[in-house]
């Protein structure tokens, strides 16, 4: 019986397992869809600021129905310049009331990403190219792990092979974006690049001090995007409700996108206009796959893997980028990029194992507790009990 027991707990860890990696693969999927569309866009003179409102009241408008719906939501007026909404639970087993402290870390998570790391991607975007901003973006495995580090959301022991294996795989990582970036070599001839031999560069065409403000933008969100899937990892933890905080957070997103857009943009009303061309489809698309979907997706594989592991995967990024740029848009293939992806696999190869070897070590006494006596089964709760107040969150 015990073996039978262990068996199906196997098999369950090992579909957890492949629905982390699936999910997390297919983020950085959906991720670089939108680095092309967006760039496209932001050319064609769609404003920063009214793309991240309408992305964000996308995601809201695509949320909100489900979170009402699978988590049986009462949406309620609340404080706040009387827009905020507050939620009352039905099921306050499943998760609690809406509480001050709660309402300012989602007030804080959509101030973080959907407003200022947001804004700040784009105008660097604008100032660069997508390339180069899917290979600064690649800094925020490092910087968030970094941050849980100091939150102590990760653990950390340099004496360990597989902590090593984290710190070495991060920055292994981020070299692998700076090669592909910096480094150029030899063009690659591909059978569907040959016929765009002379593929344009839009980096030729910005002023160098243009672009290094654009970086720094960049960098700047960077920073904010790292936060925020730091303080995601913490709200999840008394705010458990994945859905509804995606909602909140998008919700809460537009409406500061909103103000801030007044007080910069006031007296520009054309920035309001939208049409069926890629200023909507980057719209909708943003809103859909990169804030609804993603923010829920990665709320749940955070909760099983931590934020560390999702932004390890981040990398990817910019080998499906240069990839699809291959294909799509017809762009040359370089020495550079090619090596660059190569570090850059190795690099989250890593993370990911030294990750897994964190999961693995964190589980085995609770596996063990199954070939145990009762008597010891009682002892060793009562042990975890007393130990598990003294966490840090």
């Amino acid at each position: 019986m015990y073996h039978e027991m262990s068996r199906v707990e196997m098999d369950s860890k090992l579909v957890r397992e492949l629905r982390a990696y699936l999910g997390a693969i297919l983020l950085q999927f959906g991720y670089a869809g939108l680095g092309i569309i967006a760039k496209l866009a932001l050319n064609k003179g769609m404003s920063n600021y009214t793309f991240a409102i309408y992305r964000n009241l996308v995601a809201a408008a695509a949320v909100a129905p489900f979170a009402f719906a699978l988590e049986r939501l009462e949406f309620v007026a609340k404080f706040v310049f009387k827009l905020i909404v507050n939620l009352l639970f039905v099921n306050r087993k499943t998760r609690p009331r809406m509480t001050l402290s709660i309402f300012i870390k989602i007030f804080l998570l959509a101030l973080l990403e959907p407003v200022i790391d947001q804004n700040l991607y784009y105008i660097g975007l604008k100032s660069t190219t997508a390339t180069f901003a899917a290979a600064m973006w690649n800094t925020v495995p490092a910087l968030t792990f970094l941050f849980a580090w100091l939150f102590r959301l990760e653990t950390v022991n340099l004496r360990k092979l597989h902590s090593q294996a984290k710190v070495v795989g991060t920055v292994v990582t981020l070299g692998g974006a700076m090669i592909m970036t910096l480094v150029k070599g030899s063009v690659i001839e591909l059978p569907w690049t040959k016929a765009n031999s002379n593929s344009n560069s839009l980096a030729q065409d910005i002023h160098p001090h243009q672009f290094i403000m654009g970086a720094i933008m960049i960098g700047a969100g960077c920073i904010c995007g790292s936060l925020f899937y730091i303080l995601q990892a913490i709200t999840l933890k008394s705010y458990p409700a994945a859905i509804s905080l995606t909602g909140l957070i998008c919700m809460l997103g537009a409406l500061q996108g909103t103000v801030l857009t007044l007080v910069v943009e006031r007296g520009n009303a054309h920035i309001w206009s939208i049409g069926w061309d890629t200023s909507l489809l980057a719209s909708v698309y943003g809103g859909l796959i990169c804030s609804g979907v993603a923010y829920y997706v990665s709320g749940v594989i955070m909760k099983e893997k931590g934020p560390v592991f999702v932004t390890s995967f981040n990398p990817l990024n910019m080998v499906i980028v240069a990839g699809m740029s291959s294909f799509i848009l017809s762009e040359q293939l370089n020495v550079g990029k090619v090596a660059g992806a190569t570090v850059i696999v190795i690099g989250l190869y890593l993370v990911i194992w030294g990750k897994t070897r964190d999961h693995s070590v964190s589980t085995y006494p609770q596996s063990e507790l199954i070939h145990q006596s009762p008597q010891n089964q009682t002892s060793n709760a009562h042990a975890s009990k007393a130990t598990s107040g003294d966490s840090v969150v």
